[in-house]
C-alpha cells in the first residue's frame, strides 16, 4: 500500500541509487521469465546484466524515481542512437505500477532527448509484455517502427502462445 504523503521526484541517477536499480532491473528480468517460461532468463544473477549496461558507451542518460517513502521505484535511461534515442529500460517496481511513475519517467527522458535536440525516440518492449505496451501507447509510443520475427528452437515451440493479428497475418509472440 501507497503512503498517501509519499512524494514521487524523477532526478537524476547517483551512485547511492546502485543497489536499487540493481534490484529494480532483477524484478524486469523475472518479468521476462514468467512471459516467456523460461527460468534461466537473464542467467543465475539477474541483477548482473545491470553492471554490464552501466559501461554501454551509448547510455547517454539514467533517471529514477524516486519515492519520499519508499525510496527508488523506477529507472529509465537513455540510449544515444545517432541523432535518436532509444529509451532502456523502462522499470517500476512492483507494488508501484499504476501509479503513473513510468509516464513521469518516460516524459523525463522526452523532456531530456528534447534538450539535446534528438529527433525522436524509439522503445521496444517484449511483444509479450501486454500492461507495457498499453502504458507506452498511453504515454504517445504510437508509431509502429519495427517489427522483428523470432524463431523459437526449443523442442516445445510455445505452440500456445498468444497470436498477434498483424497486418493480417495470424502470428504466435
Amino acid at each position: 500500500m501507497v503512503d498517501s504523503q509519499a512524494q514521487v521526484v524523477v532526478r537524476g541517477y547517483r551512485p547511492s541509487d546502485h543497489l536499487s536499480c540493481r534490484a529494480l532491473w532483477t524484478q524486469l528480468v523475472e518479468v521476462h521469465r514468467e512471459l516467456y517460461d523460461d527460468p534461466s532468463y537473464g542467467g543465475r544473477d539477474p541483477g548482473a546484466a545491470f553492471e554490464e549496461y552501466l559501461t554501454r558507451l551509448d547510455l547517454t542518460g539514467m533517471w529514477v524515481a524516486d519515492d519520499s517513502v519508499a525510496g527508488v521505484v523506477g529507472l529509465v535511461g537513455l540510449l544515444l542512437d545517432g541523432r535518436a534515442g532509444a529509451v532502456e529500460p523502462v522499470i517500476v517496481k512492483v507494488g508501484h505500477r499504476g501509479e503513473g511513475i513510468g509516464r513521469a519517467l518516460l516524459g523525463r527522458v522526452a523532456s531530456e532527448a528534447k534538450k539535446r535536440g534528438l529527433t525522436h525516440l524509439s522503445v521496444s518492449p517484449e511483444a509479450r509484455d501486454a500492461p507495457a505496451i498499453a502504458a507506452l501507447t498511453a504515454s504517445g509510443y504510437t508509431n509502429l517502427a519495427r517489427v522483428t520475427l523470432t524463431l523459437p528452437l526449443r523442442d516445445a515451440a510455445d505452440a500456445d502462445a498468444p497470436k498477434l493479428d498483424l497486418f493480417g497475418h495470424e502470428l504466435r509472440y
